[in-house]
């Protein structure tokens, strides 16, 4: 029994490839149209990456042919949602995009305009990497934002430009502390005080005063004895920094740990 059902499906697989290929070849632009789009709704039902494949092949075939045409519009948006589906978002953010801009008036309009501005947050790379797409990725979804800012999709596109922008602050914050774990602290204090400045409602803010202190206090005790007494006192303004804003933090301890070799430092110059 299991046999003879492999074989009917073998059977039926190769008509339904024969069809297939009959018609990607086929002049009748009606028959691929209606085919494609039957292919493009059962791979949504079936969430069929292959159906999405045999799809996407007619609609390459097609839009040339219906470029201008009132049937464009649909044939349109669906190309680019199946470069979507399939994970494409390069090709699938550039055709939203000019959906977006060729039909302003298109009741697809809000989902096609998600959908291109997604694409960029799915293109972002992990925060050690270049971050082009990741910016890409923020002003595409906050121009989504002012957009329609009635949209159901307020929501998640706000919490995609969050992570989006706690990427950004990872890779600044990791950049600063590479010069503190190097021991290039004079570097290190300059882009903490950047980091500080540029994210003031970071997830890694208070990492970045302590280590801030932190860099600023062991380039003073390894300084000069004529150049301490100046640069302890710098650490010490980022103790109190820290303190005043964190006065239970997590690397409270070390920060009073810091502080009093400081002071036992002043009190011997």
């Amino acid at each position: 029994m299991k046999k003879i059902f492999l074989l009917l499906s073998v059977v039926f697989l190769f008509i339904s490839c024969g069809e297939y290929q009959q018609v990607l070849k086929s002049k009748d632009t009606a028959v691929k149209y209606s085919t494609a789009e039957k292919l493009y709704n059962e791979a949504k039902e079936e969430d069929s990456r292959r159906k999405y494949r045999k799809a996407l092949r007619l609609f390459e075939q097609l839009m040339p042919e219906f470029r201008g045409k009132p049937q464009g519009q649909k044939l349109s948006f669906l190309y680019a949602d199946t470069y979507y589906e399939l994970g494409d978002y390069y090709l699938a953010g550039y055709q939203f995009e000019r959906f977006v801009e060729t039909y302003p008036e298109s009741e697809k309009l809000e989902e096609a305009a998600f959908k291109g501005a997604k694409s960029y947050y799915f293109l972002s790379p992990p925060y050690y990497l270049d971050q082009t797409e990741t910016q890409q990725g923020i002003t595409k979804l906050q121009g989504y934002i002012n957009r329609f800012p009635e949209s159901e999709k307020m929501d998640e596109a706000n919490t995609l430009v969050t992570e989006l922008r706690v990427k950004l602050e990872k890779k600044a914050y990791e950049i600063a502390k590479q010069y503190h774990h190097t021991e290039n602290y004079i570097a290190a204090v300059t882009a903490f005080d950047n980091f500080i400045s540029d994210y003031p409602g970071s997830p890694f803010r208070e990492q970045a005063f302590y280590y801030r202190l932190e860099s600023a206090y062991l380039y003073a005790i390894n300084s000069y004895a004529y150049a301490m007494p100046e640069r302890l006192a710098k650490a010490r303004s980022y103790y109190e920094d820290y303190q005043r804003y964190y006065p239970e933090g997590e690397f409270i301890e070390l920060a009073n740990a810091a502080i009093k070799d400081i002071e036992q430092k002043e009190q011997q110059l």
